[in-house]
């Protein structure tokens, strides 16, 4: 039985684990080594480090310190690892934790990091969602139950001084374009709730200036929200630094492709069974600078899909050139507006395309101005028929249940 290398314990706060950290930065320790072709468990707090509690109010999710997050179990040293190496990392089994059979979704508060629509949900709401077994319930979205594909929204490896020093330079370059934007452009390094694992002392204090925060995917993989990195797959990442430092944490029960309500998908506490092995001189070998994935053999078995189209104009009317983001938001919005025909409020019926499997493509990028994106909902997840039929929709979703709401302070 693989050994449990990592633990947490949910009711202890992720400052006082000296396994874990909330920034990437190349003097982090390794938390503990392991050889190649090692076998181990990882224990992972949800990405808030347990901020967001199962009841009906929104206020800790309007009131999260973002700047703590994410909190990421390891790193993990392989030895023998060395830069220019590829880190095969292999998902052998992920699950949740007996002690935690639940999850959360959410939107922030435009004021506080806000999400893909904020224009249109500006104030911090939540949904939780019980487990029962492989499938989940909200009740806070009533007629609703799906299959969950259990995965890490955030795994990568350590950067170097360099790839640091790039990442810090092109985000606050970035962030001097519109300074006063809200929500940001991006997210500079923040000393004061920076967690850098065993570190202490001057040295800590350095590295926390200069940690990258962990919130974007990067050149080394990081928040990448791939909802088929579940059981069975397998990445190759691109090492950067001696021992590769590999962390693992953000796990989700189940999430729609984007992830687009931010506090996404249904975020959970957990643990991952992974194994490790290396392939020398593997990035030149393959031409490689980002790592490449091998999705899960397993999917849930749903078939049956109404898809939702976007095209590159937005909510005023305005064309633009090409742009899939404009597409895709398209694309949810048509979705959740047809969604409310059934009884669903706006809110519940965003949640829904946070955290069930449905599929978003890119389906055309050449045919100017408008790319087309499309947003595929399973139909066998919902207790009632969804299709459109001659004599209309039929509102199913009444009671006044909805998404719990908090208004800014």
């Amino acid at each position: 039985m693989a050994e449990t290398l990592i633990k947490v314990d949910l009711n202890q706060s992720p400052y006082d684990n000296p396994q874990v950290h909330n920034r990437w930065h190349p003097d982090i320790p390794m938390a503990v080594w392991v050889e190649p072709g090692a076998e181990f468990k990882l224990e992972t707090y949800d990405w808030t480090g347990g901020a967001i509690q199962n009841n009906d109010s929104a206020e800790d999710v309007r009131d999260v310190d973002l700047s703590t997050v994410h909190f990421l179990s390891g790193p993990v040293g392989v030895k023998g690892a060395e830069p220019g190496d590829l880190l095969v990392v292999d998902l052998l089994d992920i699950g949740a934790r007996d002690d935690s059979l639940w999850g959360f979704n959410g939107f922030f508060s435009k004021q506080n990091g806000g999400g893909f629509l904020d224009e249109h949900f500006p104030l911090a709401q939540k949904s939780i969602w019980d487990f029962h077994g492989m499938f989940t319930k909200s009740r806070h979205i009533p007629g609703v139950n799906f299959a969950g594909l259990i995965h890490p929204g955030l795994i990568g490896c350590l950067p170097d001084p360099q790839m640091l020093a790039a990442w810090n330079e092109r985000e606050t370059g970035l962030i001097a374009t519109d300074p006063e934007r809200i929500p940001g452009l991006a997210n500079p390094p923040k000393a004061d709730t920076a967690h850098m694992g065993r570190m202490q002392g001057e040295a800590r204090a350095k590295a926390a200036a200069e940690g990258a925060r962990t919130v974007p995917p990067r050149e080394h993989g990081g928040n990448c929200d791939i909802k088929d990195l579940s059981r069975g797959s397998r990445v190759f990442f691109p090492v950067y630094v001696d021992g590769a430092g590999l962390s693992v944490g953000d796990l989700h029960f189940s999430q729609g492709d984007g992830e687009i309500t931010f506090c996404g998908a249904i975020e959970m506490a957990g643990w991952v069974h992974m194994k490790v092995n290396l392939i020398k001189g593997g990035m030149a070998k393959y031409g490689i600078k980002n790592p490449i994935f091998k999705p899960s053999p397993i999917t849930p078995n749903y078939k049956d899909y109404l898809i939702f189209e976007g095209i590159s104009v937005d909510e005023k009317g305005q064309q633009h050139y090409l742009d899939v983001t404009v597409a895709y938001r398209q694309a949810c919005l048509n979705a959740i507006e047809y969604l409310k025909k059934f009884g669903y409020s706006g809110a519940q019926a965003y949640s829904l395309l946070g955290t069930a499997p449905v599929q978003g493509h890119i389906s055309g990028v050449v045919d100017v101005p408008n790319a087309c994106a499309t947003l595929w909902l399973p139909t066998e997840i919902f207790d009632f028929d969804i299709n459109p039929t001659a004599e209309g929709p039929q509102k199913i979703i009444t009671g006044g249940v909805d998404l719990p709401i908090a208004p800014d302070k």
